[in-house]
């Protein structure tokens, strides 16, 4: 009885069956969705992690680990495209997207962690040859050894141009950025290059996680007993994890009395609550208020002066994630879906408006590493009427001595002052207002009066905020 010949790697050597590693695996996974799907890596891996944990083939460390090869990877992909480029005979747009996943999971291994070389390797080899197949795997075993070769450091001296020669380039490589992007935030910033580069490394750095108590449903010293909990810098309702962890964990979190939220992005609610009125002080607007996130902070501190928040929102999925945050809410509020440029409330309704509007997202390129890369400066021009749109419309809805918050969430002046300025123009009726006094204790918010937030500085996102008085 003759036995079935086995498949061998070399002749005479039986073959192995490829290991697979479920953590490298679930990276990959991962940074297939963000790359097929245009899918953002934070709405992506939790539920993945999840399912690994529920199935037994996780533990926190994997967890980690998983966590840190994603986010890794996206946030330095431009510096790993440019090594990956100078150890291949193609050009990258000729290798396989599934291959450069792979490759790119590997040289942050390589270059961007502690894990050893030869395991490095060995392990993305190995993940190759499960989700690629033998034949890629020799590629990316070729690749990859060349790439071991140097440090981080040795391949950036030779893939970077000199800054002497090309600041932007120079600094788009190092860093990771876009070179339109890094010239866009060196605007915006001014100065010399070491703080544009503070910047740059500041956005290339893991996040804290931070918590709100929103007022009158949670407090700060319930959320201190949290393990690894400290309170926030700036905000006083914020508490940092300083070793990030799960926040659906914590009781407060998971009943709604508490939420995840940037600390800057309390910072613009907090200023617009602040902001004195000529007049009185009942009725309250979110023009675009979704997720959520400063609505439920919004009408926390409506409900403790008796006052009531209306939250619109235009994306009805995105209006069921506000109504969501603000069940609970101890106050009177509504939520509504419903276009802010067409709005279904009377002019001169509400005391104080906050238009936190669409925008490219640059200032938050810490937690959504791959923004950068989908992002076009074209995109410019399809957001600038909506912002204009936006801001006209909350100065129609607020009323004589009222306040209106113009925020973004990108620190570009295409979309923060040029906004602004061009709105004021059309308006007599309005004036713009030194917003930083009502940032109490911040420090480094330049010569006013609008305020613009930094990573580097603030330890926030790069919130954006004009605050704006009607005054005819």
């Amino acid at each position: 009885m003759s036995e079935t010949p086995r498949r061998t790697d070399k002749p005479g050597k039986p073959y192995r069956r490829p290991k697979k590693d479920p953590v490298r695996i679930l990276a990959f996974e991962a940074l297939r969705a963000v790359d097929e799907r245009d899918a953002y890596a934070n709405l992506v891996l939790p539920p993945l992690l999840r399912k690994a944990r529920e199935k037994g083939d996780f533990d926190g460390r994997d967890a980690a680990l998983a966590t840190e090869l994603v986010y890794g990877t996206l946030r330095r992909q431009g510096t790993y495209d440019a090594v990956i480029a100078a150890c291949v005979d193609r050009p990258l747009r000729e290798v396989d997207p599934p291959v450069l996943d792979v490759l790119s999971l590997g040289v942050h291994q390589l270059l961007g962690t502690r894990i050893p070389t030869h395991a490095a390797v060995s392990s993305s080899v190995e993940l190759a040859r499960v989700v690629l197949g033998d034949g890629r795997a020799k590629f990316v075993n070729a690749v990859l050894r060349k790439v071991a070769q140097d440090d981080l450091d040795g391949w950036i001296a030779k893939v970077a141009p000199p800054y002497e020669d090309d600041p932007e380039d120079h600094l788009a490589v190092v860093h990771s950025h876009p070179r339109w992007v890094v010239s866009a935030l060196w605007d915006s910033l001014g100065g010399g290059r070491a703080g544009i580069e503070e910047l740059l490394a500041a956005d290339n750095e893991r996040p804290e996680v931070t918590l709100v108590a929103r007022p009158g449903r949670a407090t700060t010293e319930e959320l201190l007993g949290t393990e690894a909990a400290v309170p926030g810098r700036w905000s006083p309702y914020a508490v940092r994890l300083t070793e990030g962890g799960e926040p659906g964990a914590i009781d407060a979190v998971r009943d709604g009395r508490a939420g995840v939220q940037d600390e800057g992005s309390q910072l613009v609610a907090l200023a617009l609550a602040g902001a004195p009125l000529d007049g009185p002080d009942e009725k309250w607007l979110d023009g675009c208020a979704g997720p959520g996130g400063k609505a439920a902070l919004l009408a926390a501190l409506a409900a403790e002066r008796g006052a009531v928040l209306l939250a619109s929102e235009k994306q009805p999925h995105r209006a069921g994630l506000v109504a969501k945050a603000l069940a609970g809410n101890p106050g009177p509020y509504q939520v509504i879906a419903a276009d802010g440029t067409k709005p279904p409330w009377r002019p001169g309704s509400f005391d104080r408006v906050l238009m936190d509007v669409p925008c490219t997202g640059l200032g938050a390129l810490r937690r959504r590493p791959e923004a950068r890369w989908r992002r076009r400066p074209e995109d410019l021009d399809g957001f600038a009427p909506l912002q204009r749109g936006l801001l006209l419309s909350a100065l129609d809805a607020v009323r004589v001595g009222g306040v209106v918050g113009y925020a973004t969430c990108s620190p570009h002046l295409a979309e923060t002052r040029a906004v602004v300025e061009d709105v004021l123009k059309q308006r007599p009726d309005a004036e713009i207002l030194d917003a930083r006094p009502l940032l109490p204790g911040v420090p480094d918010l330049g010569e006013g009066p609008d305020v613009q937030l930094w990573p580097h500085r603030h330890g926030t996102d790069a919130m954006y905020l004009a605050l704006i008085r009607r005054t005819g």
